[in-house]
């Protein structure tokens, strides 16, 4: 007998552990792998950025809030998809949340169709966000091997300025940018200037 493979992975952080438990028993019974947390803090110390994945929070919770996370998330750059999980009266406050880029809010109690069209929604969004957020990591690796004088060529490759433009821009030879203009292809991986300026400008970096 073969195992059916799961869905996706749904982090759900609630200091209320029979919500835990219901939304676990919900979502495990539709074969989404569920890691439970019982603080933002145990979350944030055990998360693992790399895992493609998405989260349910509850917005009000002992010691940092559903709210605080996401703000620790967004100074992280964290591409992971979150929706939080309120009671009537938060419903404001989730909308405010989604301002900052939250996907969506569930009520309690939960509404299971429509918390199930949620998370396919926000796993479907989770694996764009962390392709994107995978795509920048690559450039900035690559952009970083550029010495300061390569950054500073690159820059005004970008600009358009021809190579003696360029020479006279730095107080240099054109063969002196000539040779920096080869090293910055090679450390970026670009065979063309087509190539180099999609690097530069963040349009399909490619992979390390």
């Amino acid at each position: 007998m073969s195992l059916i493979p799961k869905k996706g992975t749904i982090y759900v952080v609630d200091d209320d552990e029979a919500v835990r438990d219901s939304l676990q028993w919900l979502l495990e019974g539709n074969n989404y792998l569920v890691r439970g947390f019982d603080s933002a803090e145990v979350f944030l110390a055990r998360y693992d950025p790399r895992e493609v994945a998405c989260l349910l929070v509850d917005i009000r919770m002992e010691g940092m809030s559903g709210l605080e996370l996401q703000d620790r998330l967004l100074e992280r750059k964290s591409p992971l998809p979150i929706a939080f999980i309120t009671g009537h009266g938060d419903v404001p406050m989730a909308v405010s949340t989604m301002k900052k880029g939250a996907l969506d809010f569930i009520q309690k109690p939960f509404d299971e169709k429509a918390l199930l069209s949620l998370v396919e929604r926000m796993l479907a969004n989770a694996e764009q966000a962390f392709a994107e957020h995978q795509q920048a990591a690559n450039r900035e690796a690559m952009l970083a091997k550029l010495t300061s004088r390569e950054a500073q060529l690159l820059e005004r490759i970008v600009a358009g300025r021809l190579n003696k433009q360029i020479a006279d821009d730095l107080g240099i030879s054109i063969k002196t940018v000539e040779a920096h203009r080869a090293n910055i292809m090679e450390k970026l991986n670009a065979n063309t200037v087509a190539d180099l300026l999609k690097i530069a400008l963040g349009q399909n970096a490619p992979k390390l």
